[in-house]
């Protein structure tokens, strides 16, 4: 029995689910976490490194994984792409002269071996705010359709008002769960 067959299998048992939080600088990833976690969001900070919270969420735990999206830190992404079951990448909505820059991380990451496996969410954050993006305009630019090897989904949200999110977790965890736990 190899080291990767023991580690799904203990995943199964403790029904643990490693998600990878990235995107730009500025997209709302760790207010969105904190959101989900039921914090506070009115103050946040820039992430600088990473930070790790375990969300508990229905029958699963969700290790996710927050990491800074400056420019001077996109490159370190890579130390953090062992044992991803699902990548959640985040869109500033509002953003809308980042968005070729958005669509090129997106794409450079998904050409990551190490993440072939992993289900991806994209969540058009900030939807609550006037004149963004919507999900379809955003799934068109960063040309999802393409995307045929990969499970993948959209949903707008927005970190402040908690919209949406749940929507696009419970997609998360389902797809994932499927490939992993074969839905209990």
């Amino acid at each position: 029995m190899g080291l990767h067959t023991i580690i799904k299998k203990m995943k199964r048992k403790e029904k643990e689910i490693r998600l990878l939080m990235v995107g730009l600088d500025n997209a709302g990833k760790t207010s969105i976490v904190k959101r989900l976690n039921g914090e506070d969001t009115s103050t946040v900070s820039p992430t600088l490194g990473f930070s790790i919270k375990s969300i508990s969420y229905g029958k699963y735990r969700l290790n996710i994984w927050d990491v800074g999206g400056q420019k001077s830190l996109r490159p370190y992404w890579r130390n953090y792409y062992e044992k991803t079951d699902g990548l959640v990448w985040v869109v500033d909505s509002a953003d809308k002269f980042r968005l070729q820059d958005c669509k090129e991380e997106l794409h450079n990451l998904l050409r990551e071996e190490r993440l072939a496996g992993s289900a991806l969410l994209i969540l058009a954050n900030k939807q609550d705010m006037k004149g963004v993006l919507g999900e379809q305009d955003i799934a068109d630019f960063l040309e999802l359709r393409l995307l045929t090897k990969r499970h993948w989904h959209i949903a707008g949200c927005s970190a402040m008002t908690g919209e949406g999110l749940l929507d696009g977790f419970d997609w998360m965890v389902s797809d994932v769960a499927s490939q992993m736990f074969y839905l209990d």
